[in-house]
């Protein structure tokens, strides 16, 4: 199995080397960067699994590096986890909406954050592995068979319920942004609001009795698993 590649974007040096440390000594293949501009550029080179990244950098700050690195059509399974100083929740929102999957705030112990990395980027793998079939818990969905089976019981979903459903579940570490849905879901059909998935999540929920399906206040929707 080919080493996974971690990019670490952050300009306070002894933070790269803690992290390089602990993450190599897991076995990662680790690349660094001590701006935004820089990680990008390397970002484009190594195409790693997962990116690391604080916010507040010079140059060219963390929320705009990440929104930069979303853009990137060679990037768009990468993983980017915040990792910052700041703890706000206005900070940790304008992270989720740059497009990160996570938000780590930096007084998280070394060996608690690669853990959760080695759980996303498993994660990841396992959903890749699994995508014509997603198994969340006693929850499968089937997308070959059209058909949500949960405790053994059959759901025959509308349509939309079934792709919104399956567009969740197919990246739990990620914050769906209520554009994303409603372009991958309703596409170029007739013109719906945003009140439109609000209606379809909340019929899910009432019909598959799915709690963890957590609305992100004025950003979207995430299946947590």
């Amino acid at each position: 199995m080919s080493q996974k590649k971690v990019l670490l974007i952050d300009d306070e040096e002894d933070i790269l080397e803690i992290l390089s440390y602990n993450l190599i000594k897991e076995g990662y293949q680790v690349t660094t960067a001590n701006n935004g501009n820089e990680g990008i550029r390397k970002a484009k080179e190594v195409i790693p699994d997962l990116i690391l990244l604080d916010v507040m950098m010079p140059e060219k700050d963390g929320i705009e590096t990440c929104t930069e690195l979303r853009t990137i059509k060679e990037l768009q399974k990468t993983l980017i986890v915040f990792l910052s100083a700041r703890s706000e929740e206005f900070s940790q929102l304008a992270g989720f909406e740059a497009g990160a999957n996570d938000y780590v705030v930096k007084l998280i112990k070394p060996k608690i954050l690669i853990s959760k990395i080695n759980a996303l980027l498993q994660l990841r793998s396992s959903s890749a592995q699994n995508a014509a079939k997603i198994t969340i818990g006693d929850l499968i969905i089937d997308k070959d068979n059209v058909r949500v089976t949960k405790n053994g019981q059959n759901f025959l979903l509308p349509k939309k319920e079934f792709d919104l459903l399956y567009l969740l579940a197919s990246n739990t570490e990620k914050v769906f942004k209520r554009e994303e849905i409603l372009d991958r879901v309703w596409g170029n059909e007739v013109v719906v609001g945003e009140r439109t998935i609000d209606v379809h999540i909340r019929r899910l929920r009432e019909k598959l009795g799915i709690n963890t399906i957590q609305t992100m206040k004025g950003i979207g929707y995430k299946l947590v698993v």
